[in-house]
């Protein structure tokens, strides 16, 4: 009598949906079919790449054809895309994500913090991150952060395209859903590898204290985590992601130094 009582007691968690214009904002944002991601943001990186200064591609295409770099994170990152067909990997995955999504009392208050934290990886606030830096007169590093998140986006899509793994929401019943659904597929986490390709970026690019760099890093960890509370994401796809993006920030840090050392500009 006990035991039914106790599974009576227990209540599915709500979906919580973020009201007015920022709302439907995402709404429409989610619903974006990839196919046309994938065309916009290559029309997007076309023009920009367009409008890019000639001396800057000159000093990209020399770095980038310089350095022999990124093995290890490159190899450890196609490492984690084969495993997802490891059916043991799978039933961890869907271990910690519902002890991630699922486990414990949710505040409301909690869930618009975790919505909040997990609109850190969207690329708005990467583009608004470069148009405050142009206002500072920081070209250099507005420049590598847009044309870093386009390029990053964009092999995001690619690989998504090739893997095809479906969402936990779309695989996983019962599971709780904060904020709208993304649309799409789910390796690797786009938000999280935008979260670490910002903070590589950034904590180098910088110069700053070792304090401030593990801040970094902590911030782009809790976007990554944040993708499995909102139920977007299983850990290997945050994983992949937090790789990807730490590779593609390193990517910029290396082009950032050899334009330093070439043309002395800041």
């Amino acid at each position: 009598m006990g035991n039914k009582e106790l599974r009576r007691d227990i209540r599915p968690l709500p979906e919580v949906q973020i009201p007015g214009p920022f709302g439907r904002l995402l709404h429409w944002i989610g619903n974006i079919r990839p196919i046309y991601w994938l065309a916009a943001t290559v029309v997007v990186l076309s023009v920009f790449s367009i409008l890019l200064p000639h001396t800057i591609w000159i000093t990209l295409w020399k770095s980038i054809y310089a350095q022999k770099f990124l093995v290890i994170m490159s190899a450890t990152f196609t490492l984690i895309a084969i495993s997802l067909v490891w059916s043991t990997g799978q039933h961890i995955d869907i271990w910690v994500f519902k002890f991630i999504n699922e486990r414990g009392h949710r505040a409301q208050w909690l869930d618009w913090v975790m919505l909040g934290i997990t609109q850190l990886g969207n690329g708005i606030f990467a583009y608004t991150i470069a148009l405050i830096l142009i206002l500072r007169m920081e070209h250099l590093l507005a420049y590598e952060l847009i044309f870093g998140n386009l390029t990053l986006w964009l092999t995001v899509e690619l690989i998504k395209v090739l893997v095809r793994r479906s969402r936990p929401y779309s695989s996983i019943a019962g599971i709780r859903v904060v904020g709208d659904k993304a649309g799409g597929t789910s390796f690797p986490s786009g938000h999280t590898s935008q979260a670490f390709f910002m903070a590589s970026l950034m904590s180098h690019y910088f110069h700053v204290g070792i304090w401030i760099v593990l801040l970094l890093y902590a911030v782009a960890l809790l976007v990554g985590i944040t993708r499995m509370y909102v139920g977007m994401h299983y850990p290997r796809d945050v994983l992949g992601g937090a790789i990807l993006g730490t590779a593609w920030g390193l990517f910029g840090v290396i082009i950032n130094s050899y334009i330093f050392s070439q043309l002395n500009i800041h």
